[in-house]
């Protein structure tokens, strides 16, 4: 896996052994950031489920201002603390080793908002459903917003209807989707 665009191109970053992750495809990838490529200049992101890191690097590498990277597996933080130093960005990233919903809660209750939420959760759990939820009554959000969610293809995301989102996209791809949804 490497990072495709800005100061880190062509870089190889690491990933997590086993099952435990998935990474993200450079296709789907490239696809994701010409959607977001306005939104990341000077932005703060959040990468929740956050695996190698690649997106996070990416956005990073894109000009993402800062970047606060969340995944519970200790093999995975490891993986990101790895690819972020090897890419120079160690000092522009936050890395938390926590479940997602308890590093929401934190960074809420930290007053932290962020500009891109990336929101990559292990498929068929319903988690993201639950960070969507908690987001919509906190302080990590603001008008305009943008938040991705990477789901299976034939996942229900009707339930989006009954938050006060506007889903401005949906990105279909073979097996998954990205849903884009703005405050």
């Amino acid at each position: 896996m490497k990072v495709i665009a800005g100061k880190a191109r062509g870089m190889n970053l690491v990933t997590p052994r086993g099952r435990h992750t998935r990474p993200t495809t450079g296709r789907i990838k490239e696809t994701l950031f010409n959607i977001i490529q306005a939104d990341v200049p000077e932005s703060c992101f959040l990468d929740l489920y956050s695996g190698s890191g690649s997106i996070a690097i990416e956005a990073l590498s894109r000009g993402a201002r800062e970047a606060v990277l969340v995944d519970n597996n200790k093999e995975a933080v490891m993986c990101i603390r790895e690819n972020l130093k090897k890419t120079g960005f160690s000092d522009m990233a936050y890395v938390m080793q926590l479940e997602a919903m308890q590093a929401l809660k934190k960074l809420n209750d930290n007053r932290k908002i962020f500009d891109i939420i990336f929101i990559d959760p292990p498929y068929g759990k319903s988690f993201e459903k639950e960070a969507i939820n908690f987001l919509s009554d906190s302080s990590l959000i603001k008008k305009d917003t943008l938040i991705i969610v990477e789901t299976l293809i034939n996942e229900d995301i009707s339930y989006i209807e009954n938050f006060s989102y506007t889903l401005e996209k949906v990105k279909e791809y073979k097996t998954n989707k990205h849903i884009f949804l703005r405050i």
